[in-house]
């Protein structure tokens, strides 16, 4: 797995549709969708509200930015809702000093959150289309706190470990224990675990060096990782 090095074109600026107030879609956003989903932290409230989700889609999909749906990026992945972003913020308690792996950089979006809350990001992509895609955002809101890769980090991201908070984009089958092991102590990890149509969401914490908590937090569905590890299968 190797850092990507990119020259990053200039892409047009994005033109808003006169009629659609992105101030009062984001208003709507906040309080219809994630507060609603007892996401009621301040912090995460706030970062919400100050980085531009509009600047993280497509220009023919500004106008659902805001709705509380999974948006295509292309490479048949999606951007997760509003509401989900919101509550992997808040039980992972985001400290400024905190190094954050996320793995499956997608949009960009959601590194864009967890480096405004963190002090350094590094951010995995399998697809190297959309981790350019994502540099180039990042550097147009002038977020600099975010290393970029492209490669497949499923079981996690041994180059740049260990880290405070780990966070996975995508659902996985089976527990990522190999990641597990690559949290500081009191360190955090988000993961969707689980299969369709029921899955759960968990928080994992490393406690001391051989001992863990996990919690699940919430049930939901999210499409599975790229190279998620499977459950062994017997034959007889």
């Amino acid at each position: 797995m190797t850092q990507t090095a990119k020259t990053v074109e200039p892409h047009a600026p994005v033109q808003f549709n006169a009629k659609f107030n992105i101030a009062e879609a984001r208003f709507n956003m906040i309080e219809q969708q994630i507060r609603t989903w007892e996401v009621l932290d301040p912090v995460v409230l706030a970062v919400l509200d100050k980085v531009p989700r509009e600047n993280f889609v497509a220009e023919s999909q500004v106008g659902l930015a805001f709705a509380d749906v999974e948006l295509p990026i292309g490479e048949d992945q999606t951007m997760l809702s509003p509401k989900l972003e919101g509550r992997i913020l808040q039980a992972l308690n985001i400290k400024k000093t905190d190094k954050v792996l996320l793995v499956g950089t997608g949009s960009g979006y959601l590194a864009a959150l967890l480096a405004t809350l963190a002090q350094h990001v590094h951010a995995v992509e399998i697809y190297p289309e959309l981790s350019n895609t994502a540099q180039y955002r990042l550097q147009a809101q002038g977020i600099h706190n975010v290393t970029l890769y492209v490669g497949d980090a499923a079981n996690g991201f041994a180059a740049a470990a260990p880290y405070d908070v780990i966070v996975f984009a995508g659902s996985l089958p089976l527990r990522p224990i190999a990641a597990e092991k690559m949290l500081n102590v009191g360190g955090r990890l988000f993961a969707v675990v689980g299969g369709s149509p029921i899955m759960e969401a968990t928080v994992t914490e490393r406690v001391s060096e051989g001992s863990y908590r996990h919690e699940t937090i919430f049930e939901t569905c999210l499409p599975v990782l790229e190279n998620a590890p499977q459950a062994t299968k017997f034959a007889f």
